[in-house]
This record gives C-alpha cells, sequence and structure tokens, in this order.
C-alpha cells in the first residue's frame, strides 16, 4: 500500500528514496470498510490522512440534522479535518470512507518533522496548501455568486472522477442545492446535451 504514496511523493515532490525511507517509517496503514468512520465529531484528528485508493467524505450534520458536506478524498489526495488537526480541538465534522478504503495516516507530529527535515517535503506540501486555499477561494466565491446549474457543471468539470462515483444526494449536499433541484438541472442537461 506505502508503494502508491511513495509514487506520488517520488514524481510530486522529488523526494529521493533516503527521504521515502522516512516517510514509510512513521507512515501506518489502515482499511476502513464502506460507511466505516475515519473521524466521528468530538474526536481530536491527530491524522493526515493519503488515500491510496477508495473515496472519503468530511461534513458536519447541521442543526436540523441535514449533513454538510465539505469535501471528497480520493485516490492520491490527503484528508483531515484540517481545523481539529491545526488546533488540536475537538472536531466538529465526520469522515467516513464512501467505498472500501486503503489509506495510510502519518501523526501530525511525525508530519510536522517531516516538513522541519525534508526540505522537498515541505515545498510540495506548501505547494498543497495553496492549491487547497485557491480551491476554496473558489467554492465560496462559486456559492454566493454561481447559479445551482453553474455550481452543478463547474463540479462535473472540475471533479469528473468523484462525480462517476458519488450519489446524487451526496453531490447536492456538497453544492448546498436540494436533490430535487440537482435532479432537474441534471434532466435539462441531459435533454440539451443529446
Amino acid at each position: 500500500m506505502f508503494e502508491s504514496l511513495a509514487v506520488y511523493l517520488r514524481e510530486g515532490a522529488g523526494l529521493n528514496d533516503e527521504a521515502l525511507q522516512q516517510v514509510k517509517l512513521v507512515t501506518t496503514e489502515k482499511k476502513l470498510r464502506k460507511r466505516q468512520y475515519l473521524l466521528q465529531e468530538g474526536d481530536v484528528s491527530n491524522f493526515n490522512c493519503f488515500v491510496a485508493k477508495g473515496c472519503l467524505r468530511l461534513y458536519r450534520i447541521g442543526k436540523d440534522g441535514a449533513e454538510h458536506i465539505m469535501r471528497f478524498s480520493i485516490e492520491n489526495w490527503w484528508m483531515s479535518d484540517y481545523e481539529s488537526y491545526n488546533s488540536g480541538l475537538p472536531s466538529k465534522c465526520n469522515i467516513d470512507a464512501l467505498e472500501n478504503s486503503d489509506l495510510l495516516l502519518i501523526r501530525k507530529q511525525d508530519f510536522d518533522n517531516l516538513v522541519n527535515t525534508i526540505t522537498p517535503f515541505r515545498l510540495f506540501k506548501e505547494k498543497l496548501e495553496a492549491r487547497s486555499y485557491d480551491a476554496s477561494q473558489r467554492r465560496i466565491l462559486s456559492n454566493i455568486s454561481d447559479t445551482a446549474e453553474e455550481k452543478y457543471l463547474n463540479f462535473i468539470k472540475s471533479y469528473p472522477r468523484i462525480y462517476e462515483r458519488v450519489p446524487l444526494h451526496m453531490i447536492a449536499s456538497f453544492l448546498g442545492v436540494t436533490r430535487e433541484t440537482l435532479s432537474r438541472i441534471r434532466q435539462q442537461y441531459a435533454k440539451h446535451s443529446s
């Protein structure tokens, strides 16, 4: 399972075999079954999680009992509740598996140590954080300015591999629209596409 992270870090960060060995020493393998939790509300998010195989979601339960999906994560993506991870405070979120998933976990203190001792790892982390910030800004702007149809089309374009794997009601939750609205948009889009 570690080989998928090794390939990812070799290609993305340019890590050599010695650096990859340092990463491997602090990495723990974890398998989740579909619907199994990685993190539950109230627990502290102590790990940065690399998805080797599968699909995860990060979500909160609203006061009305509705799920509000904030992120999905698939192969070669990282997942954690970074608010809890960075603050050490209990999470307000849940992370669970939407498919059987193979994960590689690195404890926060070990991850921080890798960042401080392996310069290419630190630079790669900074690049990923910048991309994540940019994506968050685009999502905020989309949520306050795009129509439901524009949100849907942007999601398909930006995340085609997630769109194919995630149920419609979860995509609706991620986009902040009702399932009925998303169904209507999909039907209209299908008519115009054919």
